[in-house]
């Protein structure tokens, strides 16, 4: 039995975690739609164990970062570029997508469409409500329900007031850094957990989806799958080479947090990895506090601007509607400010849809035929989502001098076993 569990961990993270991958279509692929009722509990088990570990994890290492940046670096200075790569990605991303879905036309061709009887069209809140969404009228009430955006705002507002009080909470300051390391060694142990996830999830999916639903939207499928594809080697690969930084060895140390977006679908229970994987990667463990739990709730390439670009010609095209500059302008603009205005708000896709059609004047009940393949769309968006929020922290550390190159440049394995005690 020791042997066996000594063999499986020397092979590498990202072989277990491919190798589960393939076992888990091939058995759903086989079973049909009993593969789920086997095998999905498994899938929802690791999905739990990771919501399970996420908010502690930001709130301590948040309160941590902050004490710890002061006087290092400006978090003004810090948070305004991050937020402006956030910006210029999403404008690449929404570039990128239309321009995938006019070579494509992914609507031309397609009839009698029917929609998913569970899509309503969405509240959107306005941006000043969203605003007031990130303070938290019960701190205790956002750390039960998993409020990224406002456990960020209260543990930087506690770890400002460490900060302000100094010495005299030298032992609150150190008890907030022990319980950060306390939750990356939990998380640690989770993450073992990923391949049983991954096959679980996927034979259950692969299983329980089928073909048949794919065929009606292919070129749909086909163009959001390319779309995510070129903007993370191309766009991503050419800003890294921009910056001096070797794309291959930042799409390796990223490829953990990668690989769980695709099966997992959701950037906030990708966020341990994705925070995990930028600190083996040499960037300051402080700043990645900071940087990726905001990326989670925020920094939505793939949801918020490739997505609606796509889906907005895809609709478009489907009830001959001819887009004018006005209405591809709308599109850029509303992908780009609505990613931050929707942040925090469930079912971002779909929500960031809703407003890119609305803004570009588009039937929103157009959406309504994309639901039936949106679980199959969502595992590409995802994973382009969680890549964008690895790569930003890269490019701000870089410039700022929070980078380690000897640790981004080091030839580890792809894992999440390597530089245990990232930076600390």
């Amino acid at each position: 039995m020791g042997r066996s569990v000594a063999w499986w961990f020397r092979i590498p993270f990202w072989q277990r975690v491919m190798g589960a991958f393939v076992l888990g279509a091939l058995v759903g692929w086989l079973m049909g739609e009993p593969a789920a009722r086997w095998f999905q509990p498994l899938g929802t088990l690791y999905i739990t164990l990771i919501r399970m570990i996420a908010v502690p994890l930001v709130f301590f290492a948040v309160i941590d970062a902050v004490g710890r940046l002061h006087g290092q670096k400006s978090i003004a200075t810090l948070g305004g570029k991050t937020f402006l790569w956030f910006a210029l990605t999403a404008v690449l991303a929404v570039g990128v997508g239309l321009g995938v879905a006019l070579l494509l036309d992914p609507g031309e061709g397609v009839e009698n469409l029917v929609a998913s009887e569970s899509y309503t069209p969405r509240q959107v809140p306005g941006p000043v409500q969203v605003l007031l969404d990130v303070v938290p009228a019960n701190p205790f009430g956002a750390l039960a329900e998993g409020r990224i955006l406002q456990v960020l705002f209260f543990a930087a507002l506690i770890g400002a007031a460490l900060v302000k009080i100094g010495h005299k909470a030298e032992r609150l300051r150190a008890l907030a850094g022990e319980a950060s390391g306390v939750m990356m060694q939990i998380t640690r142990w989770v993450l073992e957990m990923t391949p049983l996830g991954t096959f679980g999830l996927i034979a259950a999916l692969v299983g329980s989806y089928g073909f048949e639903r794919l065929l009606p939207l292919g070129n749909f499928v086909i163009a959001l799958y390319l779309a995510c594809a070129l903007h993370i080697v191309l766009v991503y690969g050419g800003l890294l080479l921009a910056h001096g930084l070797n794309p291959l060895r930042f799409f390796r140390g990223a490829a953990p947090g990668m690989q769980v977006a695709f099966v997992s679908s959701s950037s906030f229970a990708s966020m341990p990895v994705a925070l995990r994987c930028v600190g083996n990667m040499g960037v300051d463990r402080d700043y990645a506090a900071f940087a990726v739990p905001l990326g989670a709730s925020v920094k939505m390439d793939g949801c918020g601007a490739i997505y609606p670009a796509i889906a907005s010609v895809f609709i478009a095209q489907y009830f001959g509607i001819e887009l004018s500059l006005a209405q591809y302008f709308a599109i850029l603009l509303a992908s780009v400010l609505g990613s931050f205005g929707t942040a925090g708000v469930p079912g971002t896709a779909i929500v960031m849809a809703t407003v890119v059609l609305g803004a570009a004047g588009l039937p929103l009940e157009g959406l309504g035929y994309l639901v039936a393949i949106d679980r199959v769309l969502d595992m590409m968006r995802t994973m382009t989502n969680v890549t964008g929020q690895m790569l930003v922290p890269v490019l701000v550390a870089r410039s700022e001098g929070l980078l380690d190159r000897d640790a981004y440049n080091a030839p580890h394995s792809v894992g999440i076993d390597e530089a245990e005690e990232v930076q600390a």
